[in-house]
């Protein structure tokens, strides 16, 4: 029996690289990948023409434009308009092409900034997103109602999970556009580096978060795909199919802080400017579904922060300095 096709699209990112090693591991499939340079996700006749070339079995949709809350504030128009484009090009393609399975991977932000707390797949569209990530979270809803649709219409097999707060190998480090894990393992770094007396941390340090190793969700999004459509089916339903997927704990971002500071090393004070904003009050996702469907994380997150920060030395800080 010949193997499978996997395209991989975002290889190059945190997750979809996560995805492809685990995939690599495996060895029961050819992994197909492409650059940005070789293929425009933007471009609706670029994206057809390679499904055209590729012959491709599986897609895991691991592509995204990305950032935190500056970076989604900043560049709101960016943010939606490029993740709507490349969900409908990549998905439309797939369905073009008769590929067999898609999993597209959505995020926690999909859901209303004051949901039930832990948030159950249910709550999708039951009211208003936080402000700063609206339309980031748009288009992410738009790519899981695309599957359903394909779905519904002509009966494909496409697949949608949205991961709680990621972290780990390949993050964006950047000191402006990063999300909170990362963003604060570069600062308090620098700070332990600099001698710095303190570092100061965005917001108030109350607001609650859950976190998962990239590594487990690449375990986690590849377990999915093998399910039987039966079990898949059974478990979701036509216009509420997507899957979440975390710890089913979460921390504040405080206690977040003091973790990354004992494993960085930083000796210096830890202060709050409560004058930034604090984001979602709490994000806390109900895993029952996937747990039920046989799946549990195995990452605890001080493990999982050592990991992040002895590849972020080795990659970013050696860099730099």
């Amino acid at each position: 029996m010949s193997k499978k096709r996997v395209y991989i699209a975002g290889h190059n990112g945190m997750v979809g690289g996560a995805i492809m090693r685990a995939l690599e591991k495996k060895n029961d499939c050819i992994i197909i990948t492409a650059t940005k340079k070789d293929l425009n996700l933007l471009d609706k006749e670029d994206v057809e023409l390679f499904f055209e070339k590729q012959n491709i079995d599986v897609v895991y949709f691991a592509a995204a434009k990305v950032g935190g809350i500056i970076a989604n504030s900043t560049y709101p128009a960016d943010f939606i308009y490029e993740n709507l484009v490349m969900a409908c090009n990549v998905i439309h393609a797939a369905h073009k092409n008769n590929v067999v399975q898609l999993l597209n991977l959505g995020s926690s932000c999909i859901y209303p900034k004051l949901a039930h707390q832990p948030i159950s797949e249910n709550e999708l569209m039951q009211g208003s997103l936080e402000e700063t990530n609206e339309p980031y979270a748009i288009a992410k809803i738009a790519a899981i109602k695309l599957c359903e649709s394909y779905n519904r219409q002509y009966g494909r097999d496409y697949r949608s999970v949205m991961p709680t707060n990621l972290y780990g190998p390949n993050d964006n480090f950047h000191e402006n556009n990063s999300h909170v894990i990362p963003g604060l393992i570069r600062r308090f770094h620098e700070a332990k580096i600099n001698s710095a007396p303190i570092v100061t941390v965005w917001g108030s340090g109350n607001p609650k978060r859950e976190f998962l190793y990239v590594t487990d969700m690449a375990d986690a999004c590849i377990y999915v795909m093998g399910l039987d459509k039966e079990i898949y089916d059974s478990a979701t339903e036509p216009m509420l199919s997507h899957i979440n997927i975390g710890t089913g704990k979460d921390c504040t971002i405080g206690e977040v802080a003091l973790s990354i500071a004992r494993v960085v090393g930083y000796q210096g004070d830890i202060s709050f400017d409560a004058s930034k904003p604090d984001g979602t009050p709490r994000k806390l996702l109900n895993v029952a579904r996937l747990t039920s469907l046989g799946w549990k994380y195995n990452i605890e997150l001080e493990a999982g922060l050592k990991e992040t920060y002895n590849w972020f030395v080795c990659n970013i800080a050696s860099v730099r300095t």
